[in-house]
Protein backbone atom coordinates (compact mmCIF):
# COMPACT_ATOMS: atom_id res chain seq x y z
CA UNK A 1 0.00 0.00 0.00
CA UNK A 2 1.23 3.22 -1.22
CA UNK A 3 0.77 5.78 1.64
CA UNK A 4 1.35 9.71 1.85
CA UNK A 5 3.28 12.41 5.23
CA UNK A 6 1.63 16.29 4.24
CA UNK A 7 4.07 18.44 5.87
CA UNK A 8 5.72 22.01 5.46
CA UNK A 9 9.05 20.57 4.33
CA UNK A 10 10.50 17.52 2.29
CA UNK A 11 11.10 14.82 4.75
CA UNK A 12 14.44 13.40 5.23
CA UNK A 13 14.07 11.05 7.80
CA UNK A 14 12.02 10.13 10.39
CA UNK A 15 11.98 10.56 14.29
CA UNK A 16 9.45 10.10 16.64
CA UNK A 17 10.78 11.46 19.49
CA UNK A 18 9.70 15.00 17.64
CA UNK A 19 6.02 13.84 17.30
CA UNK A 20 3.77 15.91 19.33
CA UNK A 21 1.49 13.85 22.27
CA UNK A 22 -2.59 13.94 22.28
CA UNK A 23 -2.89 13.37 18.39
CA UNK A 24 -6.28 11.20 17.66
CA UNK A 25 -4.12 7.68 18.20
CA UNK A 26 -1.29 9.13 20.10
CA UNK A 27 2.68 10.28 19.67
CA UNK A 28 3.82 8.97 16.07
CA UNK A 29 4.43 8.98 12.69
CA UNK A 30 1.31 10.04 10.84
CA UNK A 31 0.40 9.36 7.02
CA UNK A 32 -2.39 8.02 5.05
CA UNK A 33 -3.23 6.13 1.66
CA UNK A 34 -5.31 8.99 0.22
CA UNK A 35 -2.91 11.49 -1.91
CA UNK A 36 -5.56 14.31 -1.54
CA UNK A 37 -5.97 14.15 1.80
CA UNK A 38 -2.16 14.37 2.01
CA UNK A 39 -2.01 17.48 -0.22
CA UNK A 40 -4.43 19.02 1.95
CA UNK A 41 -2.37 18.46 5.65
CA UNK A 42 0.25 20.19 3.54
CA UNK A 43 -0.85 23.03 2.34
CA UNK A 44 -2.85 23.78 5.84
CA UNK A 45 1.09 22.79 7.16
CA UNK A 46 2.57 24.75 5.01
CA UNK A 47 0.05 27.99 5.29
CA UNK A 48 0.93 27.70 9.40
CA UNK A 49 5.18 28.10 8.53
CA UNK A 50 4.59 30.18 5.43
CA UNK A 51 6.61 27.70 2.98
CA UNK A 52 5.02 25.32 0.51
CA UNK A 53 3.68 22.16 1.63
CA UNK A 54 5.23 18.72 0.31
CA UNK A 55 3.88 14.97 0.17
CA UNK A 56 6.01 12.63 0.55
CA UNK A 57 5.10 9.09 -0.12
CA UNK A 58 6.14 5.64 1.34
CA UNK A 59 5.28 2.04 0.76
CA UNK A 60 4.31 0.34 3.40
CA UNK A 61 4.85 -3.48 3.65
CA UNK A 62 1.37 -4.84 4.20
CA UNK A 63 2.16 -8.52 5.12
CA UNK A 64 3.06 -6.83 8.94
CA UNK A 65 -0.94 -6.68 9.44
CA UNK A 66 -0.12 -10.86 9.62
CA UNK A 67 2.69 -10.59 11.56
CA UNK A 68 3.08 -11.76 15.21
CA UNK A 69 5.99 -9.31 15.62
CA UNK A 70 3.79 -6.50 15.37
CA UNK A 71 0.88 -5.34 17.61
CA UNK A 72 -1.61 -3.48 15.20
CA UNK A 73 -5.12 -1.96 16.11
CA UNK A 74 -7.34 -1.04 13.16
CA UNK A 75 -10.61 0.59 13.40
CA UNK A 76 -13.11 0.02 10.13
CA UNK A 77 -14.89 3.16 10.47
CA UNK A 78 -16.49 5.71 13.07
CA UNK A 79 -17.03 3.19 15.74
CA UNK A 80 -17.77 3.67 19.20
CA UNK A 81 -14.28 1.64 19.82
CA UNK A 82 -12.58 4.16 17.48
CA UNK A 83 -14.44 7.28 19.20
CA UNK A 84 -13.30 5.86 23.03
CA UNK A 85 -9.68 5.41 21.69
CA UNK A 86 -9.40 8.54 20.47
CA UNK A 87 -10.86 10.65 23.83
CA UNK A 88 -8.19 8.60 25.94
CA UNK A 89 -5.65 9.48 23.52
CA UNK A 90 -6.69 13.35 23.54
CA UNK A 91 -6.78 12.87 27.28
CA UNK A 92 -3.63 11.78 27.89
CA UNK A 93 -1.62 14.04 30.17
CA UNK A 94 1.76 11.76 29.70
CA UNK A 95 4.61 13.08 27.00
CA UNK A 96 4.11 9.19 26.11
CA UNK A 97 1.72 6.85 24.86
CA UNK A 98 -0.89 4.99 26.32
CA UNK A 99 -1.16 2.41 24.65
CA UNK A 100 1.39 -0.39 23.20
CA UNK A 101 0.21 -0.68 19.80
CA UNK A 102 2.99 -0.41 16.98
CA UNK A 103 0.97 0.74 14.15
CA UNK A 104 -3.14 1.85 14.53
CA UNK A 105 -5.28 2.25 11.56
CA UNK A 106 -8.54 4.04 11.34
CA UNK A 107 -10.72 6.83 9.98
CA UNK A 108 -9.59 10.76 10.84
CA UNK A 109 -11.51 13.43 13.54
CA UNK A 110 -11.09 15.70 10.65
CA UNK A 111 -12.40 19.37 11.09
CA UNK A 112 -15.59 18.03 10.74
CA UNK A 113 -15.47 15.55 14.33
CA UNK A 114 -12.60 17.52 15.93
CA UNK A 115 -14.77 20.29 16.64
CA UNK A 116 -17.65 17.44 18.01
CA UNK A 117 -14.94 16.11 20.24
CA UNK A 118 -14.38 19.44 21.52
CA UNK A 119 -17.62 19.40 22.64
CA UNK A 120 -17.66 16.22 23.98
CA UNK A 121 -14.87 16.89 26.30
CA UNK A 122 -16.35 19.86 27.57
CA UNK A 123 -19.27 18.46 28.09
CA UNK A 124 -21.10 20.33 25.91
CA UNK A 125 -22.78 16.95 24.20
CA UNK A 126 -22.62 13.10 25.14
CA UNK A 127 -21.49 10.30 23.29
CA UNK A 128 -24.49 9.39 21.69
CA UNK A 129 -25.31 12.57 20.82
CA UNK A 130 -21.34 12.69 19.13
CA UNK A 131 -22.83 9.82 17.04
CA UNK A 132 -26.06 11.31 15.56
CA UNK A 133 -24.37 14.41 14.34
CA UNK A 134 -21.75 12.06 12.40
CA UNK A 135 -24.47 10.45 10.48
CA UNK A 136 -24.49 13.70 8.70
CA UNK A 137 -20.88 13.55 7.57
CA UNK A 138 -20.05 11.95 3.85
CA UNK A 139 -17.07 12.46 2.78
CA UNK A 140 -14.25 9.30 3.19
CA UNK A 141 -10.88 10.32 5.46
CA UNK A 142 -7.63 7.63 6.70
CA UNK A 143 -5.10 7.71 8.86
CA UNK A 144 -2.20 5.59 9.96
CA UNK A 145 -0.01 6.21 12.89
CA UNK A 146 3.36 4.57 13.27
CA UNK A 147 4.01 4.45 16.63
CA UNK A 148 7.27 2.66 17.19
CA UNK A 149 10.76 2.58 15.51
CA UNK A 150 10.24 -0.80 15.18
CA UNK A 151 7.02 -0.21 12.87
CA UNK A 152 9.30 2.38 10.93
CA UNK A 153 10.46 -0.83 9.57
CA UNK A 154 7.35 -1.63 7.72
CA UNK A 155 7.78 1.72 5.49
CA UNK A 156 10.36 3.02 2.92
CA UNK A 157 10.54 6.34 1.32
CA UNK A 158 9.53 6.31 -2.47
CA UNK A 159 9.69 8.20 -4.99
CA UNK A 160 6.21 8.14 -6.73
CA UNK A 161 6.78 8.29 -10.29
CA UNK A 162 9.68 6.18 -10.52
CA UNK A 163 7.36 3.41 -8.52
CA UNK A 164 4.43 3.75 -10.72
CA UNK A 165 6.76 3.10 -13.72
CA UNK A 166 8.83 0.42 -12.40
CA UNK A 167 5.21 -1.48 -11.60
CA UNK A 168 4.22 -0.47 -15.19
CA UNK A 169 7.68 -2.23 -16.61
CA UNK A 170 6.77 -5.38 -14.83
CA UNK A 171 3.31 -5.77 -15.63
CA UNK A 172 4.23 -5.07 -19.25
CA UNK A 173 7.30 -7.20 -19.21
CA UNK A 174 5.05 -10.18 -17.49
CA UNK A 175 2.30 -9.83 -19.54
CA UNK A 176 4.52 -10.25 -22.79
CA UNK A 177 6.52 -13.10 -21.49
CA UNK A 178 3.54 -15.10 -20.92
CA UNK A 179 2.10 -14.42 -24.51
CA UNK A 180 5.19 -14.70 -26.25
CA UNK A 181 6.98 -17.52 -24.76
CA UNK A 182 3.80 -18.83 -24.38
CA UNK A 183 4.50 -19.82 -20.29
CA UNK A 184 1.71 -19.72 -17.21
CA UNK A 185 1.33 -16.03 -15.89
CA UNK A 186 3.19 -17.32 -12.86
CA UNK A 187 5.83 -18.69 -14.59
CA UNK A 188 6.28 -15.16 -15.83
CA UNK A 189 5.96 -13.98 -12.49
CA UNK A 190 8.72 -15.96 -11.57
CA UNK A 191 10.71 -15.43 -13.87
CA UNK A 192 10.78 -11.56 -13.94
CA UNK A 193 9.91 -10.95 -10.22
CA UNK A 194 13.35 -13.19 -9.16
CA UNK A 195 15.67 -12.24 -12.01
CA UNK A 196 18.67 -9.98 -11.36
CA UNK A 197 16.96 -7.31 -14.46
CA UNK A 198 14.16 -6.42 -11.79
CA UNK A 199 16.80 -5.96 -8.90
CA UNK A 200 18.33 -3.90 -10.75
CA UNK A 201 15.54 -1.95 -12.43
CA UNK A 202 13.71 -1.81 -8.87
CA UNK A 203 16.57 0.03 -7.26
CA UNK A 204 15.66 3.98 -8.33
CA UNK A 205 19.45 4.74 -8.72
CA UNK A 206 20.12 2.46 -11.50
CA UNK A 207 17.09 5.39 -13.22
CA UNK A 208 16.03 2.17 -15.55
CA UNK A 209 12.72 3.06 -15.01
CA UNK A 210 13.01 5.69 -17.54
CA UNK A 211 13.90 3.01 -20.16
CA UNK A 212 11.03 1.17 -21.89
CA UNK A 213 9.78 -2.12 -20.75
CA UNK A 214 10.81 -3.60 -24.28
CA UNK A 215 14.36 -2.99 -23.25
CA UNK A 216 14.12 -4.00 -20.25
CA UNK A 217 12.21 -7.68 -21.66
CA UNK A 218 15.21 -7.77 -23.52
CA UNK A 219 17.32 -7.68 -20.75
CA UNK A 220 15.35 -10.46 -18.71
CA UNK A 221 15.91 -12.20 -21.96
CA UNK A 222 19.55 -12.32 -22.30
CA UNK A 223 19.70 -12.94 -18.72
CA UNK A 224 18.01 -15.93 -19.07
CA UNK A 225 19.68 -17.06 -22.01
CA UNK A 226 23.11 -16.08 -19.92
CA UNK A 227 21.65 -18.72 -17.32
CA UNK A 228 21.50 -21.22 -19.85
CA UNK A 229 25.10 -21.82 -20.13
CA UNK A 230 25.74 -22.46 -16.58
Amino acid sequence: MIVYHGSYEDLKEIDLSKAKPNKDFGKGFYATNLQKQAELWAKQKGIEKQTNGVVSSFKFNESAYYDDDYKILRFDGYTKEWFRFIVANRKNESPENIHDYDIVEGPVADDFTFGEFDRYLAGVIKEDEFFERLKFKRDISHQICFCTNKSLDTIERINLKAYFKIEDIGASVTAFLEMNDKISEQKALDLYYESETYKKVSDETTELYNKSWQEIYDMLKKEIELNKKY
